[in-house]
């Protein structure tokens, strides 16, 4: 009997490439707005205005991701996985080259920072239906006993994203100049996201629709309006799964989009040598990410998940400090905490949200509580840190994780209280 890994290879390669790119294109961005969107694109009276601007259009896509929620997974939930995923990486895929080939503020003027919106928006739309479906591709073909080992391949795109974008922004700055960066070569990881996307179509184009929708499909037509069900039915749940999902987002943009821009100016680090410091963090969240896949079929989705919640509040206490003390020892010791911590706030998600939701709607649902998560989490993240650094310093932006856990622990809480005898 072939190994399931084995058996369902190309389905996993199908879910893992689409979140890859996800998160390469999604951090390729943050690394832009912490580095060189601020000067390029929003001029301002400060440097700190900049950035906070250039943090702002980040937070766009955030915004744009429960549209593309609700869009996506109208479909998903009414034609099928596959086919909505092929199209939501189109968008998510083209949206991001785009941003390649923009004038700047200098030679556009307003023009330009209202065009990165735009593609930004677009970016967002396409993400908005792009984890929910991945995970649902994975799950759905999972063997019996299997499920959240599969759910948690999907979520392995973080880190293979979060290497891919950062080792490339890693090695620009070691054979370009400062001026020949800023000019053109911020340009590059746009323009190589190109390959990713054609090598995503290519997997999922061969791929069929996932064995549980279709004996969905097969035993009910499909709902009309998936999202009336939803805000009808299993409002409280979508919320439950909404502040169970804060947690990881809070934890990566402050890992990655915020550290890196406090780390450079703040600090005064050089970008290469923390571009470095953060790859030697981001194994650890593959490692937690495969733990808490192991785990969550051992016992259960729910309590991984409780300890990871738990986890990230005491993360918190430690974390602005540890951050601020200027060591980069200590910084990478912190980094590398957090991202295994996030592991187990993220790995079982995979598999815990689909459980909360019936098959018609599920797509909806998972989507939707997914990515508006990410918007108390993700987009006020890096925003609410700068803030919060401005007026108290790196303590303060630590005890946004112990909120962020608090928020996430919460939703579990109510999930289990909504649906105790759920199982994986």
């Amino acid at each position: 009997m072939p190994h399931p890994f084995y058996q369902h290879r190309r389905i996993l390669i199908a879910s893992l490439v689409g979140t890859t790119i996800e998160f390469y294109d999604f951090y390729i961005y943050a690394t832009a707005a912490a580095l060189i969107f601020g000067p390029l694109f929003f001029p301002a009276e400060s440097p700190s205005a900049q950035l906070m601007l250039s943090f702002l259009s980040f937070g766009l896509a955030f915004l744009a991701r429960p549209v593309g929620a609700i869009l996506f997974g109208h479909f998903g939930d009414r034609i099928g996985r596959k086919s909505t995923l092929v199209a939501s990486l189109l968008l998510m895929g083209i949206s991001t080259l785009l941003i390649a080939f923009l004038p700047t503020y200098a030679t556009a003027g307003w023009i330009a920072p209202l065009l990165l919106c735009t593609l930004r928006f677009g970016q967002g739309l396409g993400l908005g239906g792009e984890w929910g479906g991945a995970a649902l591709l994975a799950v759905e073909y999972a063997p019996r006993g299997w499920r959240a080992r599969f759910g948690m391949v999907p979520q392995l795109g973080a880190p293979i994203g979060f290497i891919a974008a950062n080792g490339l922004f890693l090695l620009l700055g070691t054979v370009l100049s400062e001026a020949d960066f800023a000019a053109w070569g911020w340009r590059i990881p746009f323009l190589a996201s190109a390959i990713l996307v054609g090598l995503g179509l290519w997997v999922r184009l061969k791929i069929n629709e996932t064995p549980e929708f279709t004996r969905a499909l097969a035993k009910d037509p499909p709902i009309p309006v998936p999202i009336g069900e939803l805000i009808r039915k299993h409002a409280a749940i979508t919320f439950a799964g909404t502040f169970t999902v804060v947690a990881c987002f809070a934890i990566f943009y402050l890992s990655t989009a915020f550290a890196l821009a406090h780390g450079t100016t703040t600090l005064g680090y050089d970008r290469e040598l923390f571009l470095l410091t953060q790859l030697a963090a981001i194994p650890f969240l593959a490692i937690g990410i495969v733990l808490s896949g192991i785990r969550a079929d051992q016992h259960h989705a729910n309590q991984v998940l409780l300890w990871g919640c738990a986890a990230t509040i005491i993360l918190g206490l430690i974390f602005g400090p540890a951050l601020g003390a200027g060591s980069l020892w200590l910084v990478w010791m912190v980094l590398s905490l957090a991202l295994f911590i996030m592991g187990f706030v993220y790995g079982p998600l995979g598999v815990w949200l689909p459980s909360l939701f019936p098959p018609r709607i599920r797509y909806t649902g998972v989507s939707v509580a997914f990515n508006l998560g990410g918007i108390l989490g993700g987009a006020l993240a890096p925003i609410a840190a700068q803030a919060l650094n401005d007026a108290g310093g790196t303590s303060f932006v630590g005890l946004y994780l112990t909120m962020a856990g608090i928020f996430s622990l919460v939703g579990l809480k109510m999930a289990r209280g909504l649906v105790p005898n759920k199982t994986q």
